[in-house]
């Protein structure tokens, strides 16, 4: 398991863009993602102040501030406060019309400063501006966290990688494996480029466990001690679809995407956001007309599309992500929304 974990991460850091030398950690899913990476987040900024948080804990530290977009995934959050830093105390910035951070409007930033960024608006699919987000974190000494829970694939794919640009100056980062990459639940992966920080926030010892010398020893990086081996999935679908078929792949589900939304633009319903992405969101009218359609869909079987209130519109969320999805399956799921739609 140890070695075909430690493969599949070199792999990921390959294709995600990311520092060759940085730790990976496979977790649960992209709550437990974010939580490692803000573990390793906290340690780095507390131990550069003189404070040991793993030996004394979060009373009487010296204070932390975290920022956040307006819009950034609740799993963000709930990982934010199991970190100790508490829901209530974050720092929210505005978001423009698609849900990215306003980077003109982050609030002054120092070395006491966790940023956390978002690749992959869960409605919109929308970047965060990471490269300008970066310079200001780099320029502060601060660190800068990425929830990429599914956006940080689209660097797979060369025509998609630019919308991360910024991504890679990064301190940390946090995806999900059950999204694109279709393996089962409980398949996130946590990403640190110190990976001194995330050893120290989760490595365990004790008497009875053997330390293998050198050789990477999972535990070390990861919250749990028994697990199942997630990274063997992940090994096994990268092993399968190699580059050239992760490309195609994330790809695909981007074209899918852009044909729903251009024919529902076409058939005069509104689409609410830009698709960048895999995400469409599609107004019908009213709210009440909107969940119909949606509820319609659902009743008819072709395909399965949820509802979402995004920046206060009711809307249907398409989200195209199985790799089993055809050309032919989009036709007939668009024309199944437009028939319920009528």
């Amino acid at each position: 398991m140890s070695t075909l974990e430690a493969v599949a991460l070199d792999w990921l850091r390959d294709v995600l863009l990311l520092p060759a030398g940085c730790a990976g950690a496979f977790v649960t899913g992209a709550t437990m993602a974010n939580f490692s990476a803000l573990v390793a987040a906290r340690h780095s900024v507390l131990s550069a102040r003189g404070w040991d948080v793993e030996a004394d804990g979060l009373f009487g530290a010296p204070p932390i501030t975290v920022v956040i977009g307006d819009e950034a995934h609740p799993t963000l959050i709930k990982a934010l406060g199991l970190v100790g830093f508490g829901r209530n105390r974050l720092v929210r910035v505005p978001v423009d019309g698609q849900g990215r951070m306003r980077s003109e409007a982050l609030p002054p930033l120092t070395a006491a400063t966790i940023v956390c960024a978002q690749a992959g608006n869960v409605n919109t699919g929308a970047f965060d501006p990471l490269a300008e987000i970066a310079t200001s974190v780099r320029e502060a000494g601060a660190w800068l966290h990425v929830d990429g829970a599914f956006g940080l694939w689209a660097a797979a794919a060369p025509g998609r990688a630019h919308l991360l640009a910024g991504s890679e100056l990064a301190d940390s980062w946090a995806t999900d494996a059950h999204k694109w990459l279709n393996v089962p639940y409980d398949s996130g992966i946590a990403f640190v480029r110190d990976a001194d920080a995330l050893r120290a926030g989760m490595a365990v010892t004790a008497e009875y466990l053997p330390a293998p010398s050198g050789v990477r020893n999972p535990s070390d990086f990861t919250p749990e001690l028994s697990r199942r081996a997630r990274g063997v999935e992940v090994w096994a679908a990268l092993r399968s679809l190699g580059r050239s078929g992760l490309e195609d792949l994330v790809e695909r589900m981007c074209r899918h995407a852009a044909r729903f939304a251009e024919g529902l633009a076409a058939a005069g319903y509104e689409i609410l956001n830009d698709v960048v992405l895999n995400q469409v969101l599609v107004s019908f009218g009213e709210p009440a007309e909107t969940e119909r359609v949606i509820a319609a869909i659902q009743a008819d079987g072709t395909c399965w599309c949820g509802g979402t209130v995004w920046q206060g519109r009711t809307a249907m969320r398409i989200s195209v992500s199985s790799w089993a999805t055809t050309e032919d399956d989009v036709e007939r799921s668009l024309a199944a929304i437009l028939r319920a739609a009528r």
